[in-house]
């Protein structure tokens, strides 16, 4: 049974015009697409749907996922985006014309009642009776989130952008100790392993913890394509850093998918080939709403850890 209609409504670019319903919409927009992910009974699109979510991850790892979502949701397209004065003034680049802007959330940063965590306007609505110091002396932090509009480079012309070196790092083969050298700083130890030694049958990694040590260990057999290995210790870290201590069988296959997922964000943005992957995300399907953003949101912030582990690195090199 195909799930059809969904994945055609997906596939048309969304808007947030209405400034007014703008905040609704977008949160609404956003658990639709959950809902419609998890709730997905043709396998091969709803992976298909989650792999442009994880490519356009790939492309903002900075951002939240909410973001990427919404990004993704609006300009499919999209590679580089920028406030409008930020095109302007660090780019010399002007917005053209009659472009749309692109919708995200943007935090606001405001001092915060050490008690309730409230700005000073709400905490003086508010029930808190925090009165141990004065608000001007409370530090900052994020009391909430607001809309901000945001342009692709595609709606610009100016000057051309600075060259980017985040797609190909070199030969694939730099990408491996990059990555094993990354072990440390991810808390993980690794190691290439020679084929005759190998003694996990046809596993290409795997992720153990030894006897006495406090660090999950990182295993990758020798004789893979330097790519492919690459590949795998992204998949076998994002395991050490999500999963130790959650080895129940019930949810070996949704831990698969994390961690193919973090693989597959980390392999594309150095340049290497992941067409190939699929994802069973029907090991997802019993998930609510919050708990599979959840799960979007450790594969994001697993990658993006696991990516400057080993960009800083390859600098090094």
């Amino acid at each position: 049974m195909s799930n059809s209609n969904q994945h055609t409504a997906q596939d048309e670019p969304v808007a947030f015009d209405d400034r007014d319903a703008r905040p609704d919409a977008m949160h609404e927009t956003v658990e639709q697409w959950l809902a419609d992910l998890r709730d997905a009974t043709d396998e091969a699109a709803a992976s298909e749907q989650f792999q442009t979510w994880l490519d356009a991850q790939r492309r903002f790892h900075d951002y939240s996922m909410r973001n990427t979502l919404l990004i993704r949701l609006q300009q499919p397209d999209a590679t580089n985006v920028a406030g409008y004065r930020t095109w302007q003034t660090e780019f010399d680049r002007q917005v053209q014309e009659g472009e749309s802007a692109i919708w995200i959330w943007a935090p606001i940063v405001a001092r915060q009642c050490p008690k309730c965590g409230n700005a000073p306007s709400y905490h003086g609505e508010s029930d808190c009776e925090y009165e141990a110091s004065a608000p001007e002396t409370w530090s900052k932090g994020v009391v909430g989130f607001r809309p901000v509009a945001v342009f692709d480079v595609s709606q610009t012309e100016g000057e051309p952008l600075p060259e980017l070196e985040t797609d190909v790092y070199g030969e694939a083969d730099d990408l491996v100790p990059a990555a094993l050298a990354a072990a440390e700083t991810l808390g993980v130890s690794a190691e290439l392993v020679a084929t005759e030694d190998w003694s996990y049958g046809d596993a290409k990694g795997v992720c153990k913890h030894r006897s006495g040590k406090s660090q999950p260990h990182v295993a990758v057999r020798a004789d893979l394509d330097s790519a492919i290995a690459a590949h795998v210790l992204a998949h076998e870290y994002a395991h050490a850093r999500l999963h130790a201590g959650r080895e129940a069988d019930d949810e070996r296959a949704a831990r698969e998918v994390e961690a193919e997922s973090v693989a597959y964000i980390v392999s594309r943005h150095f340049g290497l080939d992941a067409s190939n992957a699929s994802f069973y995300l029907a090991a997802w399907q019993n998930d609510e709403i919050d708990e599979l953003q959840d799960r979007l949101e450790r594969i994001r912030t697993t990658a993006m850890t696991i990516i400057g582990g080993i960009e800083t690195n390859l600098e090094r090199t």
